[in-house]
């Protein structure tokens, strides 16, 4: 699972730079949230999914939803905008360690030895790899600021999905995420719009850019449905740490993809910074059982 989740992400990349030659982030974001809702709410409507939220109470749910999609997407691309690529893979490698800092201080979830060890070589194989490629600094405090931000929102979101995963459904728990999202971004495109005096391009954009309509499509049902509720299920199977350890693979599938897909530089040190990343998370994930280790695939 939580590798279908990286390569689905990863894959979302290739949608959004065609997308985001001809829209803005916020009109971008407005409508895959705004998809992804309506696709989720036909879902429970024909019973494909079934939630039951009429007796539980809706604010930890709102409070994951802050977190991701809210928080971090919003701060991530404001540091997309104000830093360059090499520092934002830099600062998003990050992330599995913020999350093993928040499982303990916020879970009280002592990981184990070899979890840490794990983690810290995933993180030291993207740092690697990134930095073998070169890394330019931007100097933009704005941008740190943001992308600092982003990790920790992420993190924050894993630990609190991790404790409400007994009391919510996976999908109760993405549903939520889903309708925030619709809700935020679409009224964030809709006063960009305004301010522009777009709003009208606003609404026809998917029916008259079919790249966009594409993009829109596939990040709604791939990007926000599908690798949101796998994220969870995983959280609620194997944890937060071994969850976020997967993290790294993310840059090993975009090396191999740039090289085979995109005609991208793959160098003897691609290479090593790769085995570096699925070493890690391989130790990261060491201490399981059978049943275990299928819910991770």
């Amino acid at each position: 699972m939580c590798l279908g989740v990286r390569i689905l992400i990863w894959l979302s990349y290739i949608f959004t730079k065609a997308a985001m030659q001809k829209a803005s982030v916020f009109t971008l974001l407005g409508w895959r949230f705004i998809v992804a809702a309506i696709i989720a709410g036909i879902c429970i409507y024909f019973r494909l999914f079934n939630i039951n939220l009429k007796e539980k109470l809706l604010n930890p749910l709102l409070l994951i939803s802050l977190f991701n999609p809210c928080i971090y997407f919003i701060c991530e691309t404001i540091g997309i905008i104000h830093t360059n690529a090499s520092e934002i893979g830099v600062f998003l490698s990050t992330i599995p360690v913020a999350s093993l800092i928040a499982s303990v201080l916020y879970l009280k979830n002592n990981p184990y030895k070899v979890q840490v060890i794990g983690i810290f070589i995933t993180l030291l194989g993207v740092m690697f790899t990134i930095l073998s490629i070169g890394v330019s600094s931007s100097l933009s405090i704005t941008g740190y600021i943001c992308l600092f931000t982003s990790v920790v929102s992420y993190a924050l979101f894993s630990v609190c999905v991790a404790k409400r995963s007994n009391y919510y459904t996976e999908f109760e728990i993405t549903f939520i995420m889903l309708v925030t999202g619709a809700v935020i971004f679409g009224t964030l495109a809709i006063c960009e719009a305004m301010l522009n005096n777009t709003i009208i391009e606003l609404f026809l954009f998917p029916f008259t850019e079919i790249s966009f309509f594409i993009a829109i499509l596939y990040q709604g049902i791939g990007c926000s449905i599908l690798a949101f509720f796998l994220y969870n299920v995983a959280i609620s199977k194997i944890g937060v740490n071994r969850t976020s350890s997967f993290i790294g693979i993310a840059t090993v599938v975009s090396i191999i993809s740039g090289a085979f897909l995109l005609d991208e530089v793959f160098s003897i040190y691609h290479i090593f910074g790769a085995l570096i990343i699925i070493a890690g998370v391989y130790i990261a994930n060491f201490k399981i059982d059978k049943k275990q280790f299928f819910h991770i695939f």
